[in-house]
């Protein structure tokens, strides 16, 4: 009965965005699919409670590339590229702010992280020109499945499948799979498919 409830309110969720998608492909037409992508992500980040949760399931459902189902997207949290991805059974937490990036199934992200695309966005060589003009770089950045990152974390750079990284860390380089990291910029304490003496310590940093 449960799963029954739960597939009717996917169903009416997806018919009450509708109108709301056809506005975005309206406005796609008129200012270009990712202006208008950024207003609606907004504007489906602030519906609260278990309400938002469908709804803003619904609206990423019909817009972006892939976005699975139980996938949970907390209050407050924008993506700001239409290119993002968003696997099955994915948490995220509120107040994210998620660039190009692409969610794995099973990935835990908590409040208040950012994802952003690398951290050469602006060039910064010159300086006989603002940074704002001068042109930067956007990879997009990957969370492998079963990836758990913690609160407020800063992630630039790829990470890879069955990983932690702890609360408060600054993601700059790569992390291989399994690996448990932290600090700022993030290093790896131990890999969790191996046994390692640092194992309590590793844990108590990352939650």
């Amino acid at each position: 009965m449960k799963k029954l409830i739960k597939i009717g309110c996917y169903g009416l969720a997806l018919l009450i965005v509708l109108p709301f998608w056809l506005c975005f492909q309206l406005g796609s037409l008129m200012i270009g699919r990712q202006k208008a992508f950024s207003g609606w992500s907004q504007f489906f980040s602030l519906f609260p409670g278990l309400p938002g949760v469908y709804l803003r399931w619904a609206f990423y459902r019909l817009v972006l590339p892939r976005c699975g189902l139980d996938a949970c997207i907390g209050f407050g949290t924008i993506f700001s590229h239409s290119t993002a991805a968003v696997g099955r059974s994915v948490y995220v937490g509120a107040f994210c702010c998620l660039g190009d990036v692409t969610l794995a199934d099973d990935v835990l992200i908590g409040s208040h992280v950012s994802i952003a695309n690398g951290g050469g966005q602006h060039g910064t060589d010159r300086l006989d020109i603002p940074m704002r003009e001068q042109k930067g770089t956007w990879p997009p950045i990957a969370i492998g499945r079963d990836t758990w990152i913690g609160d407020r974390a800063v992630v630039l750079a790829d990470v890879g499948e069955h990983c932690v990284i702890g609360a408060g860390s600054v993601v700059a380089k790569p992390i291989p799979d399994y690996a448990v990291a932290v600090g700022s910029p993030a290093r790896i304490l131990r890999y969790r498919n191996e046994s390692s003496p640092r194992k309590t310590e590793a844990v108590a940093c990352a939650e």
